[in-house]
């Protein structure tokens, strides 16, 4: 069954331990929680303070994207905000294999992500180090993108990657998701949606996510 986790992104801010509450009520699998730095992306969202605050509101896994520089200085401080899933980019600057390892020593699971310009081959030293990579579908920083074609083949590699060399990670698919595309991406070999703004417009996301769960 195809995991759905909706980005927190394209939440109501004023009330977001309530609309964490409202994604759990959905049926969705996980909790996506984008951190972005103003550095790696030209704009800044939560941190590790408004997860644990958050944190008490759903026991579903915390998904946590960590778009910023030099993840592994804030690892630790994640771990305790109650993440389940740390990811970090390929493309930061830093030890992102380091960080992976500590994201393991901490307890977690860890995710290794990369950008939509970015070679599929880039990741390829990490595959057998990670239980997720997510795929990015639009330039990461902002909500509301639409859909980037090139995710299609880097999701079928990956699918055929892991069956060749008997790995088992989830993938993940990040930007523009919506109905349509996220049948092509699990069609494709995808395991986790990441959605936004197309399950958030709705008053109520549960039967979207029932169908997606059949993807």
């Amino acid at each position: 069954m195809v995991k759905v986790s909706p980005s927190m992104l394209s939440a109501n801010f004023s009330k977001f331990g309530e609309e964490i509450e409202r994604v759990e009520r959905s049926g969705a699998d996980w909790i996506h929680l984008d951190v972005m730095d103003g550095m790696f992306v030209p704009n800044i969202t939560i941190g590790a303070p408004i997860i644990k605050a958050v944190r008490k509101n759903s026991e579903l896994p915390f998904d946590v994207h960590l778009m910023i520089e030099d993840p592994i200085r804030y690892i630790d401080d994640f771990t305790k905000a109650g993440a389940d899933i740390l990811t970090v980019h390929t493309e930061a600057k830093g030890d992102i294999m380091g960080a992976i390892d500590k994201i393991h020593e901490n307890g977690l699971k860890a995710g290794i992500s990369l950008n939509p310009g970015t070679p599929v081959s880039d990741i390829t030293i990490y595959l057998n180090k990670v239980d997720l990579v997510l795929v990015m579908t639009v330039q990461p920083g902002f909500g509301g993108q639409s859909f980037r074609e090139e995710g299609i083949p880097k999701i079928e590699f990956l699918r055929r990657y892991a069956d060749e060399n008997g790995l088992r990670y989830d993938i993940s698919v990040d930007g523009g998701i919506n109905r349509n595309t996220g049948k092509r991406c699990a069609d494709a070999g995808a395991t986790v949606l990441a959605a936004g703004s197309y399950l958030f417009k709705m008053d109520d996301m549960s039967p979207e996510i029932k169908l997606w769960h059949g993807f």
